[in-house]
């Protein structure tokens, strides 16, 4: 892992101290509340629907045990809102009425306290810390290298990576290097502090897509080229949100030691012509998608100017690549003494752990495991201040204390011993984190939802609740096989539902909740496909239709898919075309359902 220098701890620190100072003013009434909202905003404090909402940078996703205790002493000390807020929250939620599942069950809201959340872009969440306390929470933070600069804003965001970076057994070359080369460039840097929009940056190394590089403003593939030399393939435009595009190839191959100078290069292009009239056609998609080649002509020319005019200032040397990749050096494994050999490895439970949880790695003698944070009862991706601190445990003794957040808002372990994986196993049982749905449906992706965010239009928390209770028996959900199945409750896309095989979106009629379903997203994985948005299936459903209407669907699947040749539901989708599933999903309308169409 990369460890802070004392320029990057004395920054940190310095950047606390002066927000304690702003708030200070604030709360004495000496800065004005307009001049106060940016520069929260700044450090990540967001007000939200019920209470202010903290997001946590963690870079290209990794974070060590002390990290990790620190997030859940934020969790246990300070997400604690007023009993009277909480309450008048949970009224007023209550109005809109449950969602309800199976035998007639009902689903409340999740209005809980005591939690982080991990994002889909690697962050930390966290839902009710009180203002008045956010400079102390920015202090604790600043003590284990922490913060939430640059995590809003119309700014360069934090750098995300593929949670098996530097370890995976596909990988071209470890991009955790230049994701922190990109992070020192891009924090701060005065020219893209007021962008036309936030932006989004996304850096692989492997033939496995799984940071999602299409769907971002900049997406970066590390590649070789036919002389063996390391460079970039750089796509450009890519994002979700009202008009999902997949990002257009801007460059092959560029040599990596111009990656900087090029990024540059494409964010003064946009600085320059992408519009400030509009924000919802601020985004550098909207740019790319209008203006076509000549937005890649006028990045070609800032490019020409950057290293013919001014020298190429921030080309990479060799030097500086070695220098930071000597921080992302494999830890030193301690000899781990075996427990006495348990017959439950031999079970159905340990092998299906094996198969769903558990991935190799480039090291033979060392494998990547994945902890489920996907439970009934508990909102995807969501922690509990006990869970975080259980989890900092199982990195302690398992992985060198360091864990990754995935884009699928699970934890990964990426030192683990294979001569260890039982004991894990049966550690990361009793701390709940060994449920082997890892890609299965109730995997989901949820955003928060109309439960905390001002922005929906739906809740997605009681949703997939009702979901998941369906499909609790793991037989079932085995039998189903891999399906990337995504919630959001509005637009904006937090829940990633365009790339979805199976997405929900929540729409807003009349003032009532209503969904819409999409099949056949991708977020450019192997098992998914090439990214592709996916295609909306007829008119909205209530909340209530909705478990059925996925039941539906997945029925289909099951009676269609060719059972010799293991067709996955992705692949099933494809093959037979939307229709039968959107005849399916529409027969599953209840009766007294009044139909809409958004």
């Amino acid at each position: 892992m990369y460890q802070y220098t004392d320029f990057d701890r004395h920054f940190v620190k310095a950047r606390a101290n002066q927000y304690r100072d702003q708030l200070t003013r604030w709360q004495a009434g000496q800065l004005p509340e307009e001049e106060f909202r940016p520069l929260r905003l700044q450090n990540g404090w967001y007000v939200q629907r019920y209470a202010p909402m903290l997001r946590v940078a963690v870079p290209y996703g990794e974070l060590n045990s002390s990290q990790l205790r620190v997030l859940a002493t934020l969790a246990r000390d300070y997400d604690q809102p007023d009993a009277s807020l909480l309450l008048d929250a949970q009224a007023a939620q209550d109005q809109l009425g449950a969602i309800p599942t199976v035998n007639g069950k009902s689903v409340k809201s999740s209005l809980t306290k005591g939690y982080g959340h991990f994002t889909t872009r690697q962050n930390v969440q966290y839902n009710w810390i009180p203002l008045s306390k956010s400079a102390d929470v920015m202090d604790l933070l600043a003590s284990v290298n922490m913060h939430g600069i640059q995590t809003s804003g119309n700014c360069i965001r934090n750098i995300t990576s593929d949670e098996r970076a530097g370890i995976a057994v596909d990988e071209v070359a470890d991009p955790r290097p230049f994701a922190e080369i990109m992070r020192q460039w891009s924090t701060l840097h005065p020219e893209f502090a007021f962008l036309p929009r936030k932006f989004k940056i996304a850096i692989t190394g492997a033939l496995e897509d799984r940071a999602a590089t299409a769907w971002h403003d900049v997406g970066l593939h590390l590649v070789k080229n036919g002389n063996g030399e390391l460079g970039f393939k750089v796509l450009v435009g890519g994002g979700m949100g009202r008009t999902p595009i997949v990002a257009s190839m801007a460059r092959e191959f560029l040599p990596w030691h111009q990656i900087l100078n090029y990024l540059e290069a494409i964010v003064r292009a946009y600085n320059r012509f992408g519009r400030r009239d509009n924000m919802y056609k601020a985004r550098i998609k909207i740019l790319v998608k209008a203006e076509g080649q000549s937005f890649f002509d006028q990045v070609e020319a800032e490019y020409q100017d950057i290293v013919a005019i001014d020298g190429a200032p921030h080309t990479i040397t060799q030097a500086e690549l070695d220098r930071v990749s000597a921080f992302f050096a494999a830890p030193k494994l301690t000899a781990y003494q075996v427990d006495a050999a348990d017959e439950a490895i031999n079970s159905v439970e340990y092998q299906r752990w094996l198969k769903q949880n558990v991935a190799p790695h480039k090291n033979p003698d060392l494998r990547i495991v994945t902890l489920s944070f996907k439970r009934l009862g508990q909102a995807p991706g969501d922690a509990t201040a006990d869970q975080l601190d259980m989890a900092a445990n199982l990195a302690d003794k398992f992985s060198a204390g360091e864990v990754r957040v995935t884009h699928d808002q699970n934890l990964v372990l990426p030192w683990v011993q294979s001569h260890q994986l039982p004991d894990l196993w049966k550690a990361a049982g009793k701390a709940g984190f060994a449920r082997a749905n890892i890609r299965l449906l109730t995997d989901m992706i949820a955003c928060p939802g109309g439960d905390f965010c001002s922005l929906a239009n739906a809740r997605s928390l009681p949703l997939a609740e009702s979901i998941t209770r369906r499909y609790l028996d793991l037989d079932e959900l085995h039998d189903l096989g891999e399906i990337d199945l995504h919630i959001s409750g509005c637009i904006n896309s937090c829940g990633h539902h365009h790339s979805g095989h199976i997405g929900i979106l929540g729409v807003d009629k009349d003032g009532k909740e209503w969904y819409q379903l999409t099949l056949g997203g991708s977020d450019g994985s192997t098992l998914s496909g090439a990214p592709v948005a996916g295609k909306v299936v007829g008119p909205s459903f209530s909340a209530s239709e909705v478990p059925d209407v996925i039941e539906a669907v997945l029925d289909v699947y099951r009676d269609l898919r060719l059972t010799h040749q293991s067709e996955t539901f992705i692949a099933a989708l494809r093959r037979l075309g939307a229709e039968p599933f959107k005849q399916a999903a529409n027969g599953a309308r209840h009766p007294t359902e009044q139909e809409e169409t958004v």
